[in-house]
């Protein structure tokens, strides 16, 4: 159903339609276009075809999901009001761009692009169409994120100044040799990995502020060594040949009102992983894990006797992932508000830009707004 013909349903039934009345596609049929692919059939909404262009990958979604498949997005393009694009992040330009020229509304996954310049050509693009676009920060959505958020929103923890930000494996390398660990596909190692995630996040908990400058280090420690030990990883392993992105990065992001960011990410390092967040606040504290959902509030009172108060609180973990695709298809109904923009997305790939330019030139990046 094109979009001319949507809106005449949308304001005929108003609040009641429901998700299925938008045909919907995949670009990028692997693991992360299945994880995608279930939760868009978990919410009803209408899975119409999808795109590759490895032939096994096709086979496997066509014969899983009853869809057509293509090896040509635009043809996948002509049926699909809406797309989600989850291939390697140097293919997101191409995909991204022809969707946002052709107006149709789309779910681009984490980062924005490979490159800065990458990034602020589909920002371009995504700023020109009719088409809705939102990037893939899912953990935005974690219902611990959203407790802190509405504490910040309603001023309970005072202002917030610091985040601390800590997104980091003892050993977890997607798996050496993939795309993810090639430069001219990822763009990166685990800064664009995990630390658009992280940066993302800071960023959200203190309101978006400008950012100003940023000091950081990528490191390659462990990922090129022939001696990397590990347990597993999320594919086969085809040992230190050609590896040639960073696995870890440390920095410190100052954004404007003296608010800042401190950032540890990695996919190796020695040390127990963690995926510890601290929003600090003049009234209050937050600390959260990531993963885990764990999730505590600290302030002291001189109501009484002087004393510290921790507070746990306690609340179901929900699917992140399932709750950005309901998002995103409720801002096309235009039903609810929500989820990232690309604006902020080309915020975040801007800071990851800087930190690397700062690892190469060792020292302090300052940001134009």
């Amino acid at each position: 159903m094109k979009r001319d013909e949507r809106a005449r349903v949308w304001n005929y039934r108003e609040m009641t339609i429901d998700h299925s009345d938008i045909e919907t596609g995949i670009v990028g049929l692997g693991n992360i276009g299945q994880y995608h692919a279930e939760r868009l059939v978990d919410l009803g909404v209408a899975l119409v075809g999808g795109m590759d262009v490895a032939a096994e990958a096709r086979t496997r979604f066509a014969r899983r999901y009853d869809v057509d498949v293509y090896d040509d997005h635009r043809e996948l393009y002509d049926t699909v009001d809406a797309v989600i694009i989850t291939t390697p992040n140097k293919y997101h330009e191409e995909y991204a761009v022809d969707a946002f020229e052709r107006d149709l509304d789309v779910l681009l996954e984490k980062p924005l692009g490979h490159s800065i310049d990458s990034a602020e050509r589909i920002a371009e693009a995504a700023a020109a169409s009719d088409g809705y676009a939102m990037v893939g920060f899912n953990n935005r959505f974690a219902n611990t994120v959203r407790i802190v958020k509405n504490r910040i929103d309603q001023g309970t923890l005072g202002t917030i100044s610091h985040i601390e930000a800590n997104y980091v494996r003892r050993r977890g390398i997607p798996g050496r040799g993939s795309w993810f660990t090639r430069q001219h596909i990822a763009g990166g190692g685990a800064l664009i990995d995990l630390g658009v995630h992280a940066i993302d996040l800071a960023l959200y908990l203190l309101g978006y502020p400008e950012v100003t400058e940023v000091n950081g280090v990528a490191r390659s420690e462990f990922g090129s060594s022939d001696e990397y030990a590990y347990l597993d990883m999320w594919a086969d392993d085809a040992g230190p040949e050609g590896f040639d992105v960073d696995d870890s990065a440390s920095a410190f992001i100052r954004c404007a009102g003296n608010r800042t960011i401190s950032l540890e990410v990695a996919w190796a390092t020695n040390r127990p992983a963690t995926h510890e967040f601290v929003a600090r606040g003049t009234d209050a504290a937050a600390r959260f894990d990531l993963l885990e959902g764990d999730l505590s509030v600290y302030s002291a009172s001189k109501v009484g006797p002087d004393h510290l108060e921790d507070t746990t609180i306690e609340t179901r973990q929900n699917d992140t992932h399932t709750d950005e695709q309901r998002a995103f298809f409720d801002r096309i109904l235009g039903t609810k508000d929500g989820g990232s923009t690309v604006e902020e997305a080309l915020t975040v790939q801007r800071v990851i830009d800087a930190i690397y330019r700062s690892s190469e030139e060792g020292g302090t990046i300052e940001i134009d707004g």
